[in-house]
């Protein structure tokens, strides 16, 4: 995009001057406008294409989240997913989920579902992916001394109770998060999201201002 498009709050208006030909534009969207809660350098584009284009560079880590009760903070964490550019969320449990906190951003990330621990596990074992848990249980690892794999499958529980007793079983490693205050816990879409970082951290190179390839 040239940046002949007319800035708005809630994103850009309709486009102006010639209308680009690149097939990833959406035509709709460039006689519209484009209000969507997506970067600009994805403005006017096609939801399909943003999608492939995304597909290009996600990060070989994947976010599991166990889903026994209907928790506003999947979406959330699907949101936080979508943003470090998570390869897939799996949803394990309940089929539906709470969508609205993902801010339709479930629509950019690629989302899988598992019945149950033991068919998450089966297939996190096929795929050669180990499972980091996230949570504070004795014997777990403080996140500011785990060295994360590259390639694996981070995994979330529940609001308050955490993880299942199962999925504390069935991981690699156990890994939580350092604090300081009063709380027993923080919010889990805020632990997703330090825990993300972590994994970024470790294996994102940068330049500059910017995120490289992973390392």
């Amino acid at each position: 995009m040239d940046g002949t498009a007319e800035q708005t709050t809630y994103g850009v208006g309709p486009w102006q001057g010639e209308w680009p030909v690149d097939e990833h534009y959406d035509r709709d969207l460039l006689q519209h406008g484009d209000t969507r809660n997506v970067i600009d350098r994805y403005r006017y584009w096609r939801m399909e294409a943003i999608v492939a284009d995304l597909d290009q560079h996600r990060h070989p880590f994947h976010v599991a989240i166990e889903n026994w009760q209907h928790d506003m903070n999947i979406g959330s964490i699907v949101r936080s997913a979508n943003a470090f550019a998570a390869d897939t969320v799996h949803i394990i449990g309940r089929r539906r989920w709470n969508k609205r906190g993902a801010m339709v951003t479930d629509r950019y990330q690629h989302v899988m579902h598992h019945d149950d621990v033991a068919a998450f596990v089966a297939w996190a074992r096929d795929a050669s992916l180990p499972i980091i848990a996230i949570d504070n249980v004795p014997g777990s690892v403080i996140i500011e001394t785990f060295a994360f794999p590259k390639e694996c499958v981070l995994l979330f529980g529940q609001e308050g109770p955490g993880l299942s007793p199962e999925a504390i079983d069935a991981a690699d490693a156990v890994v939580e998060i350092s604090q300081f205050g009063s709380t027993r816990s923080i919010n889990a879409s805020a632990a997703a999201a330090v825990a993300m970082h972590a994994w970024v951290l470790q294996h994102v190179s940068f330049s500059g201002s910017r995120a490289a390839t992973p390392a």
